[in-house]
C-alpha cells in the first residue's frame, strides 16, 4: 500500500473474539414456577440499545480494519459503559444520493456523474440507492433500485439552473433514507454547499441529524468556498464527513474513498447505565485502543443520541 493512496483500508488482525456473548431463556417452566426476575434483569430489559456507527483511520487517511471490541471504549456524558454489541460486517446499504443541480454548480454536474461511476465499483449485490436531485425545489427522481444504470442514467443529462434548496433536500433526504429495508443507511450529498431557497431552516434540519441515526458524507467543490462550512455542519453532526477535492483525479478518489468507508466500519452497542431520559441529547465519546504500529487514529461517529422517553 503506497502512501500516497489513501482511499483502501488496511487489516488489523486480532485473535481475540469480537462477538457479543449470547443468552437463552429456558421457556419450558410455567408462570407459577418461574423465579421472579432479579431487579437488574428488568433494568436491562427496559433500557434501549444505543448504536455507534464509526469509522476509523490512520495518519494517512487509510481505513483501518481488523479492529476488535476490546480496541475500543464508549463513555456516555463521561460514564464508561459496557460494550454489548459489536459488528464489523461488510452490510449492505440504503443509500440516498442528494444532487445538487442549481445553476451554482455549472458544469461540475457532469463531471460529478462521471467520477460518481467509480462509487458503484465496490457496491453489495444487495444494496439499494435512490436520488434526491434539488435546485429551487428538492424531489425524489429515483426511488429506490439496485440498478446502477438507473440511478446514473437519472442524472447524466440533467442541466444545472435555478436557486437551491440543500436544506429541504437533505430532510426530505433522511426521510426516505428511514424507509430503507436494510439496517445501514446513509446519505451522499454532491454540491457547493450554497444555500438560498429552503422552506426548512438550519436550525430545524440540525434537530432531524441529531435524532436520525443517518451519517451523511458530503463532496463539495472547495474546501474554501462559502458553502463548505455548511457541508462540514451538516456532515459533522450526523456522523459522517465532508471532503472537498480539487481536481477531477481527487474527485474520482473521493468517491472511490467513500464508497470504501462505507464498507470498513464499525457498530458498537451500550445500554446506557443511565436511562432517566430528560430532553437534551446525551453526548457520546469513543476512544480507541491502538494496537502497536498503527500510530495515531483517527474516528468519525455521531458524539450524541437522544434520550429515551
Amino acid at each position: 500500500m503506497s502512501r500516497g493512496r489513501p482511499g483502501r483500508p488496511i487489516a488489523f488482525t486480532n485473535q481475540s473474539s469480537a462477538n457479543p456473548e449470547h443468552r437463552s431463556d429456558d421457556g419450558s417452566a410455567t408462570a407459577a414456577e418461574s423465579p421472579a426476575p432479579q431487579t437488574t434483569d428488568k433494568l436491562k430489559l427496559e433500557s434501549k440499545l444505543v448504536n455507534v456507527t464509526v469509522t476509523v483511520s490512520d495518519a494517512y487517511g487509510r481505513f483501518v480494519t481488523g479492529l476488535t471490541k476490546d480496541n475500543f471504549e464508549v463513555f456516555d456524558e463521561g460514564v464508561k459503559q459496557e460494550i454489548s454489541h459489536f459488528t464489523d460486517d461488510d452490510a449492505p446499504i440504503s443509500l440516498g444520493i442528494i444532487f445538487d443541480v442549481s445553476g451554482s454548480m455549472g458544469g461540475l454536474t457532469t463531471r460529478s456523474v462521471a467520477a460518481l461511476r467509480r462509487f458503484f465499483e465496490t457496491s453489495h449485490e444487495d444494496d439499494e440507492f435512490f436520488i434526491v436531485a434539488f435546485n429551487n425545489r428538492a424531489q425524489l427522481v429515483q426511488d429506490y433500485t439496485s440498478s446502477i444504470s438507473e440511478i446514473l442514467s437519472r442524472v447524466v443529462f440533467v442541466k444545472a439552473k435555478g436557486s437551491t434548496s440543500l436544506y429541504d433536500a437533505v430532510y426530505l433526504g433522511i426521510e426516505k433514507a428511514r424507509q430503507g429495508r436494510q439496517a445501514k443507511r446513509a446519505l451522499l450529498v454532491i454540491s457547493d454547499g450554497e444555500e438560498n431557497s429552503s422552506r426548512y431552516t438550519s436550525g430545524e434540519l440540525a434537530k432531524l441529524l441529531k435524532e436520525s441515526d443517518v451519517p451523511i458524507y458530503a463532496v463539495g467543490i472547495s474546501n474554501t468556498y462559502v458553502g463548505a462550512g455548511t457541508l462540514k455542519q451538516i456532515s459533522g453532526i450526523s456522523g459522517g464527513h465532508a471532503f472537498f477535492p480539487m481536481d477531477d483525479p481527487q474527485m474520482t478518489d473521493v468517491y472511490t474513498r467513500i464508497s470504501v468507508m462505507l464498507r470498513h466500519q464499525y457498530v458498537i452497542g451500550f445500554y446506557p447505565t443511565d436511562s432517566s431520559g430528560g430532553a437534551k441529547p446525551r453526548k457520546v465519546r469513543l476512544r480507541v485502543l491502538a494496537p502497536k504500529g498503527l500510530g495515531r487514529l483517527s474516528m468519525f461517529y455521531k458524539n450524541s443520541y437522544q434520550p429515551f422517553k
